[in-house]
């Protein structure tokens, strides 16, 4: 086959030419295919379409104008989940062809890869579902080329039924009728499968008779309906589920996995005349979130309670949110349509491990949990935990990233001409992948404290390049030493490279579009420093790879190490300590912790935000014992609400080494002040950090003449502080940088990870 240029001599009529057309982009396991072989016929086309490694190539031939037709669809009309993108179109000499059909695939192609993500079940489904006279009426596994399950089950690529767990069922005459009808909304949808030949529900519990198909369903909502516990295997993995309207049934919850304080995301049924009446009734939502809670993607959207919410308080206590989420799969729609009310539906395992994925695990290690299971066997290749979302800087952005968003790839400012993984952190782990100009984002795995988790997460860094044909030449960890995923970088045979945690902080919120430098203000927890002290309160001046650290918070030290994380009440007796104040309450322990203090054994200096919302908290009387990360953070929010209260003015000088320090020293006679309500004091502490961020950004400002702000680090997930100190820097003129696709907390390091080192690289 010769290639021939525009021009050149024809061996062909006039009136008809070839193309060969390449396509990029989410093209696999959105119906492309199909929507491409329906357009080929309808502008009267002759040739093949086919799946390679990552793209699709299309032949097509015919007149000019059909051909000019058929491009101009091609990428306008494609199908709703997909995003095709063009690459390259050329005129070729190629023999006459008949008719147009869909080829085999070809695995010997160069790869770019692009994976499909799991989808939420569509319309037309849900029509089926409740459709008595159709063949899929009730079917739990109902799914076609623009639904289903995609990433969960996919076993290499390029997406075909068989690369995927759907292999070990064969279609029936009637499904396969469908996968190969073009007219067919299911031709080569590659999860095709009814009740005669596809997967199967089973439900089992302690001292009964296993049940299947309908009368699994029904057994497992009985046991809903008696206040009972029921772990259900979903696209991605388990959750456990409990009558979201049953306090008593809740409280089991939380007793069983030893969760008593953590919110619970909540399930509602969706109805077809108004998908979010049930929902509305409970919690106010804006139109992005709305639209959130519909898109294909199907995430927990944290959203603000209704003042005559029926959701008992034990959802989310001491909280004004609760987070929602729709029926993403055909399974949960049956249970929520048969319940009739919303369901708890909260991560089946143990807290802080990955989401667990088979029948035999579940059992084992929900035995303790559930009063029940509901099974399927459909094989889950790899876990799926639901996204995360919450409104901030006035639109909902990533708190975690999982089912229906993840793996997500995004385009990098930096070109990886080897393939490079970045592990992340230790907390909220994922891990991405970079390759050319791309990057792609794993879903969540958990916090990696447990042996189950760093199981999963080694799984998943053999998965994901191998999922992608790519073949990792180099790795990128945080800097701190005692993170399991450095530990493990360090074990391997492969260069590694170390980057300080709130440099990938601020390398992540660095907006992709920006050329010059930024400041980024990177509030946490605490992570190690560049001067082997444990930062938390930064503002890091520059851009990915080049970050100078230009402001800090006054440092203080943190009795008892990683003990502080849990114990709120630590950082307030410290804090206090420093300014020469005893704390609002008196203990054995505390008597104890103040002759270690002044010791200094086992008290690290930091200067993390985090540490001082944790302190506000203990010394507000919220919390002492924090039963879960960043409860007391969350309490004070919720407390603070909408009231207009100011703070003190927190100084901020240069403290004799270049940076500009805040001083929270004036917080703390302010949040023991009798005079004020908790309410007012909770306010006035957010109204005194977010001028104390505008204070430093001026400062610095005035010394470099930076014009763009940015948020990184877990404690601008805090919707009040972030709105509030937006409109003070927006007031002032600073531009004000968000990443719309990227969480700003632990869950965004190893993107950032790879940015801040390919950064380092460039120059």
């Amino acid at each position: 086959m010769s290639r021939v240029s525009r021009g050149t001599q024809r061996t062909t009529p006039v009136d008809r030419v070839t193309y060969r057309w390449k396509v990029n982009g989410t093209v696999q396991g959105v119906g492309f295919r199909p929507f491409v072989f329906r357009l080929a016929e309808q502008h009267q086309l002759k040739g093949w379409v086919k799946n390679q490694l990552g793209r699709v190539e299309i032949l097509t031939q015919g007149s000019p104008e059909n051909q000019e037709a058929f491009g101009q669809a091609l990428i306008q009309t494609a199908p709703p989940l997909a995003n095709p993108q063009l690459t390259a179109r050329e005129e070729i000499v190629h023999r006459n062809i008949k008719g147009f059909f869909i080829a085999a695939s070809d695995t010997d192609s160069d790869a770019r890869i692009s994976v499909p993500t799991d989808l939420y079940m569509c319309e037309q489904c849900r029509a089926e579902l409740d459709n008595e006279n159709d063949r899929r009426y009730r079917y739990p596994f109902n799914n076609c080329t623009q639904c289903g399950p995609r990433y969960t089950l996919i076993e290499a690529m390029p997406y075909d039924r068989a690369n995927t767990s759907m292999q070990e069922f064969t279609l029936c005459p009637a499904c396969e009728q469908e996968y190969q009808s073009p007219a067919d909304r299911r031709f080569h949808a590659e999860p095709i499968a009814c009740s005669e030949c596809g997967p199967s529900l089973i439900y089992t519990a302690p001292d009964s008779e296993s049940l299947i198909a309908d009368a699994a369903l029904q057994a497992a909502l009985v046991t809903l309906k008696a206040g009972k516990i029921v772990a259900v295997k979903g696209i991605g993995g388990y959750h456990l589920l409990c009558d979201a309207l049953n306090t008593d049934a809740i409280k089991r919850l939380r007793e069983k996995k030893h969760r008593p304080h953590k919110p619970l995301a909540v399930m509602f049924p969706v109805t077809t005349n108004d998908p979010l009446g049930q929902l509305r009734r409970e919690v106010e939502l804006t139109a992005s979130e709305e639209q959130l809670l519909l898109s294909p993607a199907r995430p927990i959207v944290l959203a603000k309670r209704a003042a005559d919410s029926q959701l008992p308080d034990t959802n989310a206590p001491g909280l004004n949110e609760v987070g929602v989420f729709l029926p993403y799969s055909p399974l949960h729609q049956l249970l929520l349509a048969d319940m009739g009310g919303p369901l708890v539906a909260t991560s089946g395992n143990i807290s802080g491990e990955p989401v667990l994925t088979n029948k035999g695990d579940a059992a084992k290690r929900l035995v303790n949990i559930a009063d029940g299971f509901l099974h399927h066997n459909r094989r889950i290749v790899r876990p799926a935990d639901d996204s995360v979302y919450r409104s901030l800087g006035g639109a909902p952005r990533p708190i975690r990233l999982g089912r229906g968003i993840a793996p997500l790839e995004l385009p990098s400012r930096y070109r990886f001409p080897q393939p490079v993984l970045a592990v992340g952190g230790h907390l909220k782990n994922n891990i991405a992948l970079a390759m050319d100009d791309r990057i792609v984002i794993a879903p969540h795995i958990g916090d990696m404290d447990s042996l189950r988790s760093l199981a999963v997460f080694e799984n998943v860094v053999a998965d994901l390049p191998r999922l992608y044909g790519v073949e990792v030449t180099a790795l990128v960890c945080d800097a701190h030493p005692g993170y399991q995923t450095t530990r493990w970088a360090n074990t391997q045979p492969l260069p590694i490279h170390y980057v300080w945690h709130h440099h990938a902080h601020a390398s992540a919120a660095y907006a992709q579009d920006y050329q010059q430098d930024c400041l980024m203000f990177t509030w946490d927890g605490v992570g190690l420093g560049e001067d082997g002290h444990l930062w938390g309160g930064e503002a890091l001046l520059g851009r990915p790879g080049h970050w100078q650290r230009v402001g800090t918070w006054r440092p203080f030290r943190l009795p008892g190490g990683d003990r502080v994380a849990r114990q709120p009440w630590r950082s307030a007796a410290s804090l206090s300590w420093e300014i020469g104040l005893e704390p609002p309450w008196t203990s054995s322990e505390q008597s104890q912790l103040k002759a270690v203090w002044e010791a200094r054994v086992n008290c690290p200096n930091t200067s993390a935000v985090g540490r001082v919302f944790d302190a506000a908290a203990a010394l507000l009387d919220l919390v002492h014992e924090a039963s879960f990360e960043g409860q007391g953070p969350m309490l004070l929010e919720s407390l603070a609400g909408a009231e207009d209260q100011h703070g003190p003015h927190l100084p901020c000088n240069e403290n004799g080494t270049g940076l500009w320090e805040i001083d929270w020293g004036p917080l703390l006679e302010f949040l023991i002040d009798q005079r004020l309500t908790q309410t007012q004091r909770a306010a006035g502490f957010h109204d005194s950090l977010a001028h104390a961020l505008l204070d430093q950004a001026l400062a610095i400002k005035a010394q470099h003449g930076v014009e763009c702000v940015g948020f990184g680090g877990g404690v601008f997930q805090n919707r009040l502080l972030v709105e509030s100190a937006t409109r003070l820097l927006e007031q002032q003129g600073l531009e004000v940088a968000w990443s719309e696709s990227i969480p700003v907390n632990d869950a965004g390091l190893s993107f950032g990870q790879l940015l801040d080192h390919a950064g380092m690289q460039s120059d």
